[in-house]
């Protein structure tokens, strides 16, 4: 049976949004609703198209557009720097090795160029790319301010001591997460992504893989270990549905309360007392999750953004203007 986003009040949550993202961020005072109105109309129309395109022809496309956005704004905030190509830059570092979703913004940026020429950032392709993929697999419908400019660093270094372990605990979660301007209940929020789980089994001599985190469900890690090898490069996964295609709503924490979390650091927002019970609740109501997802993204999305003066706009994505 196909799954369908549950229906629930845009207008509310849209309004909710807005005044949510004022007070929370004046900082980002730059950006602005339909920033392009005037200077590209169609920009956001364009992204869409193109993200639709490619996730009709491969259905992961929209689990890598979220996790590259995650990425890109958690190091130097959402500046496009995790697309800039060369030695040293932030996507030598292993733990963007696998990111994938970059044909699609280069994409969009050569349609962009063709239309509104150095008007329209990479950095807003990544978030507004993002902000589909998750409608187009099911979540919910939200917008986000545009404006940002793209960052003109992009340092390998930077990029570890700025993204999450699979086994950091949530004293761990919260310390980096707060160091972004972002909550314990966006961390919980945002947690409904995931990348690997090899930190839960152990590759023998003979490359089987075997179970060493008791926590987790004997009869799914079965499953788990039938479908993704331990030689096997990690695959993107969300809402724990590994290899194939992206469906967005509250699967993850149904499976958190079955003790399917794929992760370490999934495991402990359910064995946490100050992460348990929005585990529940969302595990509980979708409409819930989607409402509180829409105040995180926008948040996220917000991290240490460049506007009016800092940056540029690329004519390229992989590279900055000369």
């Amino acid at each position: 049976m196909e799954k369908r986003p549950v229906p629930f009040s845009a207008t509310v949550l849209f309004t909710t949004v807005v005044v949510f993202f004022i007070a929370a961020f004046p900082s980002s005072a730059n950006l602005s609703f339909n920033f392009y109105a005037a200077s590209c109309p169609p920009a956001e129309f364009m992204v869409r198209n193109t993200v639709r395109s490619a996730s009709s022809v491969d259905p992961t496309v929209p689990g890598k557009l979220l996790r590259l956005l995650f990425h890109d704004c958690f190091v130097e905030g959402c500046d496009a720097s995790v697309l800039l190509q060369g030695n040293g830059t932030e996507r030598d570092d292993p733990a963007n090795t696998s990111l994938g979703g970059f044909s699609v913004i280069d994409s969009a940026k050569r349609v962009l160029e063709i239309f509104c020429p150095r008007t329209v950032s990479c950095a807003d392709i990544v978030a507004l790319a993002a902000r589909d993929a998750v409608e187009m697999a099911g979540g919910p419908a939200i917008q986000i301010p545009t404006g940002r400019r793209d960052g003109m660093v992009s340092a390998a270094s930077n990029v570890r001591p700025n993204i999450a372990d699979t086994i950091f605990s949530v004293d761990d979660m919260k310390k980096l997460f707060s160091s972004k301007g972002l909550s314990l209940d966006d961390l919980v929020t945002l947690s409904a992504h995931c990348s690997a789980f090899n930190d839960r089994f152990q590759e023998n001599s003979n490359g089987n893989l075997t179970l060493i985190d008791t926590s987790l469900n004997s009869t799914y890690a079965g499953e788990l270990m039938k479908q993704c090898p331990a030689r096997a490069s990690p695959s993107v996964t969300v809402n724990n549905d590994p290899e194939t295609s992206f469906m967005f709503d509250n699967q993850y924490y149904r499976n958190l309360l079955a003790h399917k979390g794929l992760f370490q650091s999934d495991s402990v927002l359910l064995d946490d007392n100050r992460t348990q019970k929005q585990v529940v609740d969302f595990a509980n109501d979708q409409v819930g999750f989607f409402e509180s997802w829409g105040q995180s993204f926008l948040k996220l999305t917000s991290i240490d953004v460049k506007t009016g003066d800092e940056g540029e706009i690329r004519e390229s994505c992989s590279t900055t203007n000369e």
